[in-house]
């Protein structure tokens, strides 16, 4: 899969992921086309702070605790198609200080940055992150692909249904799943 932009001249360091190894692409390409849908808001202010866009990418990655607690908030919602048709997670998430996490974040972030995809802005010790032309290009063109199209109509699903800040996700993702809460520090989920 290519997540460089097509008029990329070299390709941009790459940064690794705790284990050493590159961020996938899958991973890079699932990431850019969430911050992109929620970087064409009217406002566009694209996803404010790592907490959301954890929680948010939890709910993106766990189809079923996604499809539980839209039935919560909103009953009656189509959920539209499953993105991960197989039920595979390519690496599950831990449980950490907040809740879902997953340590490749910082790689994953910092190889987007650096192929000029998404522009990190840094405020009052929040990052805020949205996508460059580029990086809107790209998106647009993946979620034409019958393989991304789901991951993109679900994000719509999340930023029309759960565009909160990252500690009411957090408070919610904690209500609805008590297993989370209770798990140990470091668990996969």
């Amino acid at each position: 899969m290519l997540v460089t932009p097509p008029d990329a001249a070299a390709p941009a360091p790459v940064a690794s992921r705790a284990d050493g190894r590159p961020p996938s692409a899958d991973a890079q390409a699932r990431l850019l086309l969430l911050i992109d849908v929620f970087s064409e808001t009217k406002r566009g202010n694209g996803i404010e702070g790592r907490m959301k866009l954890a929680k948010l990418d939890f709910l993106l990655r766990y189809p079923g605790h996604f499809k539980r607690l839209l039935a919560i908030r909103r009953p009656g919602t189509d959920v539209g198609e499953d993105p991960w048709l197989t039920g595979a997670i390519e690496q599950s998430m831990i449980r950490y200080r907040y809740g879902p996490w997953d340590p490749a974040y910082y790689a994953l972030l910092g190889a987007l940055t650096g192929k000029g995809l998404i522009g990190p802005k840094h405020e009052d010790a929040v990052a805020t992150y949205r996508t460059t032309a580029a990086g809107h290009g790209l998106a647009l063109a993946l979620a034409e692909t019958e393989s991304w199209r789901p991951v993109r109509d679900r994000a719509r699903l999340l930023r029309q249904h759960f565009n909160l800040s990252g500690i009411k996700l957090k408070d919610l993702i904690y209500e609805t799943f008590p297993d989370i809460v209770e798990a140990d520090w470091g668990t996969h989920l």
